[in-house]
């Protein structure tokens, strides 16, 4: 993929998936934005960055996804600094593992404003750069439990299935001005996120896999690659389900 003049922000961008995207973006041309709240982690994206692309432009823009405000801010500081905005990766994202008779309303409050409305945010933000150059694309970061629902992550199931229909209708929204809106369902990736998780609760995922192996942050890179692509031109609506043969 070449992305050579495009302009690609990413949410999230800190670590793991999202650090992958930007370093995936950089490597093939495009400058980048990267979000996130951990200045430091960003510089160290920025480094990422640059050591697969020594004249890789970037912008780390330090804003709460969760913030209306600080979203737009944002995505008008990209659009000062490089002049366009074609791709818009919303991966900004945080697990709740809770039963449902124990979830406290601030933290479900919390945990929605970060998984799902700060993807309201974030498309609302580029769409209007998007729409006036009728060209773009999105990709919203969601989750194979937003497919199949997990016992104990209802929120998270509940927060990343959101996703998926804020996909498909903002792709019928937006089509007629030729901006693409499509989903990435990735399954056990090796991420801080889920290296928090239990022993056992990993080997159950690994054996159910039938690559018999955990994902990268790499292998999700290149699919939300693809998606921003022309190879993927005349596809919108449509969620990639990246998990190994978990889900089948």
């Amino acid at each position: 993929m070449k992305f050579d003049g495009n302009v690609a922000l990413i949410t999230g961008a800190s670590r793991g998936i999202g650090r992958a995207i930007a370093v995936e973006f950089a490597r093939n041309g495009a400058a980048v934005a990267l979000i996130g709240r951990d200045v430091a982690a960003l510089e160290e994206t920025v480094a990422c960055c640059r050591a697969e692309r020594a004249e890789a432009k970037t912008l780390v823009l330090t804003a709460d996804v969760a913030n209306q405000s600080a979203v737009e801010a944002a995505v008008e500081a990209c659009l000062k600094e490089f002049g366009r905005l074609d791709f818009a990766i919303g991966n900004a994202g945080q697990t709740l593992d809770a039963l449902l008779v124990r979830l406290r309303p601030e933290a479900l409050d919390e945990h929605f404003a970060v998984n799902l409305k700060s993807a309201f945010y974030l498309c609302s933000a580029v769409a209007r750069p998007m729409m006036k150059a009728r060209s773009g694309s999105i990709v919203l970061m969601s989750s194979i439990v937003g497919l199949s629902g997990n016992a104990g992550q209802s929120a998270y199931a509940a927060s990343k299935a959101g996703l998926l229909g804020l996909t498909k209708s903002l792709a019928k929204e937006l089509g007629s001005r030729n901006i693409r809106v499509n989903a990435v369902a990735p399954g056990f990736i090796e991420t801080a996120m889920t290296q928090r998780m239990p022993d056992a609760a990993k080997e159950s995922l690994l054996k159910s896999t039938a690559l018999g192996r955990t994902g990268k942050p790499e292998d999700v890179s290149g699919v939300v690659s693809f998606l921003c692509s022309q190879a993927a031109g005349y596809m919108t609506g449509q969620t990639l389900v990246v998990d190994g043969g978990i889900l089948m």
